[in-house]
């Protein structure tokens, strides 16, 4: 049978209670349907990158499914029609992987103050910050501030 992952965002607004309950449905329907929920994840509230139907936030979980495409079919209209599910994505897959997904296992990488090396950018620059900047009134046509504002 053909596997597949299924990623759904609900309702920043829902329990964590409410959201384990619409994966418990997804699941319902997947096994109503002849198919198998091998994994569930909840990755908790997230951040959106940008506003989803007046959400900032979202709970995301990941299911992998090994089902028939109607089953996925089934589950994907379902979802649709589900007013606490803001966005969902399913993807076929060659195989599923082993132990936590990326997103689980994101928590365990270091800090970024912790990953140590200069990689430039703002906050570590070598620039004198006393010393005077040629765009900040140190140009021979423009006088210094105090004598513009008297």
């Amino acid at each position: 049978m053909p596997l597949y992952e299924h990623v759904f965002l609900a309702r920043q607004d829902l329990s964590q209670a409410q959201v384990d309950a619409l994966a418990e449905s997804a699941t319902k329907i997947v096994e109503d349907n002849k198919g198998k929920v091998i994994k569930t994840e909840t990755w908790g509230l997230r951040t959106l990158t940008y506003k989803i139907q007046k959400n900032r936030k979202a709970h995301f979980v990941m299911l992998d499914i090994e089902a028939s495409g109607d089953a996925i079919a089934e589950l994907e209209r379902q979802t649709r029609m589900n007013e606490d599910i803001i966005r969902y994505m399913t993807v076929r897959v060659d195989e599923h992987e082993t132990g936590p997904s990326v997103m689980m296992r994101k928590s365990d990488r270091p800090e970024r103050s912790e990953r140590g090396g200069d990689r430039g950018g703002f906050g570590g620059g070598d620039r004198d910050r006393g010393a005077p900047r040629p765009d900040r009134g140190d140009r021979p046509d423009r006088a210094p501030r105090a004598e513009q504002e008297a």
